[in-house]
């Protein structure tokens, strides 16, 4: 009998193509940014000090993502190139791919749309990762599969199987209908998919899991009704909270993941007098920690306010707003565009989790004295849209123009 053949991604990022992919690449560049950085992060303007983060904008695996789209596009002009859901969470990268002519899977596991691809059909897998069911359902259609999944994703995945393999149930610190998380949640039932998960969103759910497994809170059936849709199919917490291993969606709050590990390693030692049935690994990713790190250290100045700039859907870029919001006047806007006027600016609420349109403070077009204004962006916003930020900044503030 002849071995099945396996359908692998093919490799876009080939020499000729990447010289070109270059070229497109260089809409997302900013000389001013870069000017910026070369003058220690600092901007200074007539009445206005503007300050980066030390580090923000686009990470290695974005950009990775980024390429592998556009060198698609290029390598198989003329076939239909498919995305499942989105390459990243930024809606200024993503519509430079749909003008590029790429079309759209939706992200649901059943959805009939895949039925119809057929062995001509090219389909970009996205930086999240996709399912393990889904990547056999596109296999089986024999599509030219192109996967340009970052490699701290991988990580984590590698992680997850680990703890399957040594039948460890997966404790997933991410959000439950995330794409990542969904697909770290299929990779922690290991190659024989009898592996555990649970995913837990923040400290509350934590807590809620810790008192569970010392026999205090929710009774069992609460408990399942409470995390409907965050466990793997026939989870049972009397048997798969014996053993677990913590692992993360790679773009959460690093502080709340380590306060995550605290609560359950110490509800396992309650439990057993000793932690030796809890495991931890750390799977943040090194770009996201550098950019939380960074906004840490920038809001140590005295600032007047803060700009948070990507799209409302990323993961990352809404953590640093939490970040922000909590020290200062913090402003989450997706591009240049929200910025209506010296009095008003659209921004997405992080409570109300929708874009308003609030008024700005009225020291923004009178200031008394220099007004000292921070900016940083999520790993998944581009340059470009970083500059023509600063220029509305300095434009509202009565600066000339940049």
């Amino acid at each position: 009998m002849e071995p099945q053949k396996v359908n692998r991604p093919v490799n876009v990022r080939r020499p000729e193509v990447m010289a070109q992919v270059a070229e497109d690449l260089a809409r997302f560049q900013s000389s001013l940014v870069e000017w910026i950085r070369e003058q220690g992060n600092e901007l200074e303007l007539p009445g206005v000090r503007l300050f980066l983060a030390e580090s923000f904008g686009f990470c290695d695996g974005v950009k990775r993502a980024i390429e592998i789209a556009y060198a698609a596009c290029r390598l198989f002009k003329g076939r239909r190139i498919w995305l499942i859901g989105e390459i990243i969470h930024n809606p200024d990268v993503n519509a430079s791919l749909d003008a590029l002519g790429l079309l759209h899977l939706p992200w649901k596991m059943d959805d009939p749309a895949y039925d119809a691809l057929t062995a001509e059909d090219v389909v970009i897998m996205p930086a999240f990762g996709v399912p393990v069911s889904l990547r056999q359902r596109l296999e089986a259609r024999g599509v030219t599969l192109v996967d340009s999944t970052c490699g701290n994703v991988i990580k984590v995945w590698q992680r997850v199987r680990t703890y399957a393999a040594a039948g460890v149930t997966s404790i997933i610190h991410g959000k439950a209908r995330h794409e990542e998380s969904m697909a770290t949640a299929s990779q922690s039932q290991g190659k024989d998919g009898k592996g555990n998960y649970l995913v837990i969103f923040n400290e509350t759910e934590a807590c809620l899991v810790a008192d569970y497994m010392n026999g205090r809170g929710l009774d069992k059936k609460a408990f399942l009704e409470r995390f409907a849709g965050c466990v793997s199919l026939g989870f049972d917490p009397d048997v798969h909270l014996a053993e677990i291993g913590l692992a993360n969606q790679t773009t959460m709050l690093k502080s709340e993941t380590a306060a995550i590990q605290q609560l359950l390693r110490a509800a396992v030692v309650e439990r057993d007098g000793s932690d030796a049935r809890f495991h931890m690994f750390d799977t943040i990713c090194g770009a996201t920690q550098d950019r939380q790190n960074a906004l840490f250290a920038l809001l140590e100045k005295p600032l007047d306010a803060m700009f948070i700039i990507g799209g409302y859907n990323s993961s990352n870029t809404t953590h640093l707003a939490h970040i922000a919001a909590r020290r200062v006047p913090t402003f989450f806007v997706s591009t240049a565009e929200c910025l209506l006027g010296p009095q008003r600016i659209r921004c997405y609420d992080l409570e109300k989790k929708k874009e308003v349109v609030r008024p700005l403070p009225a020291w923004f077009k009178h200031p008394e004295r220099e007004l000292q204004i921070g900016v940083t962006a999520g790993a998944s916003c581009p340059a470009n849209v970083i500059e023509a930020v600063i220029c509305r900044i300095a434009e509202l503030c009565g600066c000339a123009e940049l």
